[in-house]
């Protein structure tokens, strides 16, 4: 009796787990913690994509440059788009540059779920970890392709104006625009595989609705803000403004497309972390 009135009382640890909500979601404390795992899967995606060609990463440069005379011969020559008093050749490739980055990132981070379902099912990380590694794999494309932009200036004696200071911000800029759109998709993708094959059309529609090939001055004014819900019109206008001093620089169109390029990721982030749970259930089976 005395032995059990005596007895220390032991204290009862009950823990409590509840979903995190508001800026916990994205994650941002934990993918810190993992990013040993960012830099091995970045550097994987990098290996496994220039593996056994005979070019390696010159085809960076070369797919750009083909398009770029293509486009200079159909556009500039034949058709007489009008490029803003900068050589055509360079304006076009201006454009292609940070659309051809984005174009790849779009292909690859919407597949990427997929193509690592192993990986998912086995072991826990982040998950979205494997579209973001695949997004920082292509920006060492862009920072080889952006060589040739260089070259090309220096050939056709354009000199960047002040604005080449805040190039960097449309840099980030375009990453999470290709990151955001492309989290969105994953995800989808995970479910519903009818989305690697639309992948390829959208990307068509899209370079027809963004202005690489001709400059945006020549969408009618009324349907400006339409078109300027297109995240990369903001993007692309951007880089040319930064780097060639064409364009109408922080205008009203651009701000939307800034807005939306930022609605998609932030959105894409937390659309992507409420789905994670189920991806191993699916891509598991």
């Amino acid at each position: 009796m005395n032995d059990e009135l005596h007895a220390p009382s032991r204290e009862e640890h009950v823990s409590v787990i509840q979903p995190v909500s508001g800026w916990r979601l994205l994650g941002l404390r934990e993918l810190w913690s993992y990013r040993e795992l960012i830099y091995f899967l970045t550097w994987r995606d990098i290996k496994v994509r220039y593996k056994q060609t005979a070019l390696g990463v010159a085809w960076a440069v070369l797919q750009p440059v083909a398009l770029m005379v293509v486009f200079t011969f159909l556009f500039g020559r034949l058709a007489k788009i009008p490029s803003e008093g900068i050589p055509y050749p360079l304006f076009a490739y201006a454009g292609l540059l940070p659309w051809q980055i984005f174009s790849r990132t779009l292909s690859d981070t919407t597949t990427s779920l997929v193509k690592d379902h192993r990986l998912v099912a086995k072991v826990y990380f982040p998950r979205v970890i494997i579209p973001l590694s695949t997004t920082l794999a292509a920006m060492l494309d862009f920072m080889i392709a952006s060589g040739v932009l260089v070259i090309l200036m220096i050939i056709y004696g354009v000199t960047p104006g002040s604005a080449l200071i805040i190039l960097p911000l449309f840099i980030i800029l375009m990453f999470t625009t290709a990151l955001g759109i492309g989290l969105w998709l994953s995800a989808v993708n995970v479910q519903y595989r009818d989305v690697g094959f639309i992948i390829p059309f959208l990307s068509q529609f899209l370079l027809l609705l963004t202005p690489v090939v001709y400059p945006s001055r020549i969408v009618p004014e009324k349907f400006k803000i339409i078109y300027s819900l297109n995240p990369m019109v903001g993007v692309i206008e951007g880089f040319r403004w930064c780097l060639l001093g064409v364009g109408k620089g922080l205008s009203s169109m651009l701000l939307v497309s800034v807005l939306i390029a930022l609605a998609l990721f932030f959105g894409g982030i937390l659309w992507f972390r409420s789905k994670e749970r189920s991806f191993v259930d699916i891509l598991g089976t």
